[in-house]
This record gives structure tokens, C-alpha cells and sequence, in this order.
């Protein structure tokens, strides 16, 4: 396929991506006692599910509900876990392109409508949460800014010279500004439903830690380990606010052999032009079904 064209269409999905990959301030609450290792092995009865896309997609014929740009699938991992849990209820608020902020306010879907605030799906009797949630306030722009910038210069390093310009990693930055953010989603959590075993789950890996596969992923081949090092400093974070704010943290993101760049059958996320009804750059059916089970092994 000429450059052009592949840079028109890349360009094109990252518009997609920034919309849907995917705070609370002055809601935090006294935290509850941390949950026992009974009540973790307890059956749950009532499970919420809150999110962005890579707690929302799956498989992209088995999209349901409203409001459909949220792409609700039933093979995401909220399902998978809701089914092998054998839940009595179940609600999957979860919404591609959902951000801290949209936990307490609605989200704008242009042009397929708006979901409600995800904290509205919340109860005082839910007993157990799952929660992705960040990627869309850190994420979601730094590997926009990569991807464009690998078309400048695909084997060199254009995404670290821009975000380490002037000897500040701004990249890095963005990533420890969001965690009180993180905490605040946590702490609105526990005070809505004061019961439940609250677990954040983070994101798979769309790259290897080294060489990557231009343009199938378009990072940069230099930029590769830069991309690989936040994805290992946001899942840092996200674990420390996890253990300081009474939460169970599911991390997929030190996982390896599954990225992206592997082949058909191996990949449990996508690249850019998916090989399976998946949405680009985001976790297959594969990849949800482990996320699930690795988020149950939490539980039982």
C-alpha cells in the first residue's frame, strides 16, 4: 500500500482512537476495611462493571445495548467475568472513550448519543466492581502523538525527542499527574457502594519491549522501548493507588508473546488493520477471556 494512502488511513483511525480507547474531585470518602480473604473467596451476587474501550470491546458483531457508541461487547472481560463468576446481576456500564471525569458526568458519544455518568450504575448493594479507567487521560494522546510521528521518521525515535524536549519527560509527567484522579475514581467507588471488593484492571500491551512491527503498530522501531517504558510506569501507578486506596489491582500490562505484532491466534490485541472482528489497537475476544481469568484468580 503506498505511504499516502496507509498515512491518510492511520490518521483516520487515530481520530477513531482518541474518541475511544480508552474526575472525581471532592468525592473522596473514609475508605471501608480492607476486604478479608473470606469475603474475597465469597460468591458476588451483584457485580458493576465501569470502564473504557479496553474494558468495553470485544468482538465487534456482538456490540449490544445503549447507547451503542459505548461498543458493549459480550465477550468483553466485564462478561466473560460476570459468566464465570455465575453473577446473579449484572451491569456493564463500561463506554469506549470514557475518561476519569466521565465516572460522575455524562459522556458525549458524537454522534451516536450520550451515556449517563458510570457512577449512576452504582449501589449500595453491589459487592463487587471492576473499573478500567486513564488510558484516555494519558494514553490514548501520547500513542496518537507516536503514531503520527513514526511517518516522519519510522525507525528512529520522533516520539521520545518530542515528549523528553528541553530534559523533561512530559510523557511521564502526564502519567503521574492522573493518579489522583485514579484515587478519586476509587475512593467515589467505595463510597457508593461501601461493600464491595473494588478491582482495577489495567490495559494489555499493544507492543513488544523492543523492535515492534512498523506500520502494522506505527511506533516508531526506535520509540519502541520508550512506548514499552510508560506502559510500564502507568501500570506502576495504577498499582500503587490500587494497594493506598482498598482496591485489588488485575495487571495485564507486563504480559509477553501477545502483543499486537504476533500473528493470528497469538495476538490478544490488535494492530492497526485488526486480523480478527476486533477494533484496531485494542484487545481481542482472546485478550478479554484472559483479562477475565487473570481478574478471577483475584477473587477466588
Amino acid at each position: 500500500m503506498p505511504r499516502h494512502i496507509l498515512r491518510h488511513r492511520t490518521r483516520r483511525l487515530l481520530a477513531a482512537l482518541t474518541s475511544a480507547i480508552v474526575v472525581v474531585g471532592g468525592l473522596v470518602a473514609a475508605a471501608p476495611a480492607p476486604a478479608s480473604a473470606d469475603a474475597r473467596a465469597r460468591g458476588y451476587g451483584n457485580y458493576v462493571a465501569l470502564g473504557d474501550s479496553f474494558a468495553s470491546f470485544g468482538t465487534a458483531t456482538k456490540i449490544h445495548g445503549e447507547p451503542a457508541g459505548c461498543g458493549r461487547a459480550t465477550d468483553n472481560y466485564p462478561n466473560d467475568l460476570a459468566r464465570s463468576l455465575g453473577v446473579a446481576h449484572f451491569v456493564d456500564a463500561s463506554c469506549a472513550g470514557a475518561k476519569t471525569a466521565d465516572m460522575t458526568s455524562p459522556q458525549r458519544l458524537q454522534p451516536l448519543g450520550q451515556n449517563p455518568p458510570q457512577f449512576e450504575a452504582l449501589t449500595p448493594d453491589a459487592d463487587l466492581v471492576t473499573v478500567t479507567i486513564s488510558g484516555n487521560d494519558t494514553l490514548a494522546e501520547i500513542l496518537a502523538t507516536c503514531l503520527q510521528g513514526s511517518f516522519t521518521n519510522p525507525m528512529g525515535h520522533p516520539c521520545r525527542q518530542h515528549y523528553t524536549a528541553g530534559g523533561t519527560d512530559r510523557a511521564a509527567a502526564m502519567i503521574n499527574a492522573v493518579a489522583p484522579k485514579v484515587a478519586g475514581v476509587l475512593d467515589g467507588i467505595h463510597q457508593r457502594s461501601p461493600h464491595a471488593t473494588v478491582v482495577l484492571v489495567g490495559y494489555l500491551p499493544l507492543l513488544p519491549p523492543t523492535t515492534g512491527c512498523w506500520p502494522l503498530v506505527p511506533i516508531a522501531r526506535g520509540d519502541v522501548p520508550y512506548v514499552h517504558g510508560l506502559w510500564q510506569r502507568m501500570h506502576t501507578m495504577l498499582g500503587a493507588v490500587a494497594g493506598s486506596h482498598n482496591a485489588l489491582f488485575s495487571n495485564p500490562g507486563n504480559v509477553l508473546g501477545h502483543d499486537a505484532c504476533r500473528p493470528p491466534g497469538a495476538k490478544w490485541t490488535e494492530g492497526l488493520l485488526p486480523t480478527s472482528p476486533s477494533a484496531p489497537l485494542h484487545p481481542n475476544a482472546a485478550g478479554q477471556a484472559y483479562v477475565a481469568a487473570l481478574t478471577k484468580a483475584l477473587l477466588t
